[in-house]
């Protein structure tokens, strides 16, 4: 697998100390901002190469023999890292046979919650997709002790590859890297990761969207419906949100928002009437939940 990681100031960058041989600073003494490369290589090694650090959880797939031998280089702007995964060995007949995913689309007793509900609840994300770094143990295990460690114009972004199984594929891994970590910086926060499996999915798409065309997009359609909420102390957004997230589902939306389902259906009326859009259709459904993506 290939890591790619960025590190990136704020305005101004941080200042380096003065002087014609003080890293970072021009030879006639002025400063400037730091480079990002070493820095990120840096905290690459030690996120990587010293799993003890992050406690032994992003590393969990990858194994101590490969924590070993993991490489990091730098460019003037980004660190790469080079992580190889054990090897498997074939299961034989007498090898216990891994269980079934459960599908995590169940919520019903016994169901595995997927990442994102596992990290909402506290719990440690789930490894068991497969051997490997995955992007969110890595970002689980170092978002905390890295945030407190930057400083605060400081930002770190990490793209995760998928495994390749031969040296061929290494340049197809770092590009799919660099992708990802162009992904987790379009989020908010200090300290993000994105993972290839989020590459086939519209967050792929949105971190290429020029911010103007972002802020037209989204006050096109939610700014009618934030200045309805402001001015009517109503709730049409979080209605929106929840709505798109029961897949349209009237009964579940209303459940999850503990209204009846006639209320619901005039809150949703209402935001159809201000934006002149029609939630029964899949294409107005589309827009709104991009709007409120790059919100």
């Amino acid at each position: 697998q290939v890591v790619v990681a960025r590190v990136e100031w704020g305005q101004g960058g941080r200042a380096a100390t003065e002087g014609p041989d003080a890293d970072g600073t021009k030879t006639d003494g002025t400063k400037t901002a730091m480079a990002g490369g070493p820095v990120a290589q840096a905290l690459l090694e030690e996120i990587l190469v010293d799993p003890a650090t992050v406690g032994g959880t992003a590393m969990a797939g990858v194994g101590a023999d490969s924590a070993d031998r993991i490489a990091v280089a730098r460019t003037e702007d980004e660190a790469i890292a080079l992580v190889p995964l054990p090897t498997t060995p074939p299961r034989t007949p007498e090898t216990p046979r891994t269980p079934e995913p459960v599908d995590r689309h169940e919520h019903g007793p016994g169901a595995a919650p997927g990442h994102a509900a596992r990290q909402a609840a506290g719990q440690a994300p789930d490894l068991a997709d497969g051997p490997g770094l995955h992007a969110d143990a890595l970002l689980a295990a170092v978002r905390g002790p890295l945030t407190a460690g930057l400083a605060d114009d400081g930002r770190l972004t990490l793209g995760v590859s998928a495994a390749v199984h031969s040296a061929e594929g290494l340049r197809g891994a770092l590009e799919e890297a660099r992708h990802a970590r162009r992904v987790a910086a379009a989020r908010p926060g200090r300290v993000c990761a994105a993972g290839h499996h989020e590459l086939a999915s519209h967050v792929l798409l949105l971190p290429f969207v020029p911010d103007d065309v972002r802020r037209a997009f989204t006050a096109r359609l939610l700014d009618p419906l934030r200045d309805y909420d402001r001015r009517h102390r109503a709730e049409l957004i979080p209605t929106l949100e929840a709505f798109l997230d029961c897949d349209g589902s009237w009964t579940r939306c209303a459940a999850r928002l503990h209204l009846h389902v006639n209320t619901l259906r005039y809150r949703v009326g209402r935001i159809e009437q201000l934006t002149g859009r029609d939630l029964s259709r899949l294409e107005d459904k589309l827009d709104f939940f991009l709007a409120l993506r790059m919100s």
